[in-house]
């Protein structure tokens, strides 16, 4: 049952992690985000400095992200979370629409998951 439950707590951060993302919450993302956590884009890869800057200074603006489907694998204090999104984002200026799914990575240290890893693998099309 803890599984479970372990399981139910990562998939609700997820969700309100997409929501801080669009409403550039820099405190909630600044706890959220380990020291040590790691992004990748389309456009590269980097740590959580450089992914608190570009969204504070709306390099890119999550503005919605349409969860289709998500799955989530605790094993042990570590978190897989899989998003099937549609994302609608402003990066560089300019309006975007991609499908993608997100890999997530989660660890729990003191009773409190951080997010370690979010990677965006864009979709060929839509499913």
């Amino acid at each position: 049952m803890q599984n479970l439950s372990s399981e139910q707590k990562v998939i609700d951060l997820s969700k309100e992690k997409w929501l801080w993302m669009s409403e550039c919450n820099m405190d909630a993302l600044d706890a959220l985000f380990h020291e040590k956590a790691v992004f990748v884009h389309m456009g590269g890869a980097w740590g959580k400095e450089r992914e608190i800057e570009i969204i504070k200074g709306g390099g890119i603006h999550y503005k919605k992200a349409d969860i289709h489907e998500v799955s989530v694998n605790v094993i042990g204090t570590t978190a897989i979370l899989l998003n099937r999104i549609t994302l609608l984002a402003v990066v560089g200026g300019n309006e975007v629409t991609n499908p993608f799914m997100v890999t997530e990575a989660y660890v729990q240290q003191n009773d409190t998951w951080t997010l370690v890893s979010l990677s965006f693998t864009k979709l060929l099309a839509p499913q």
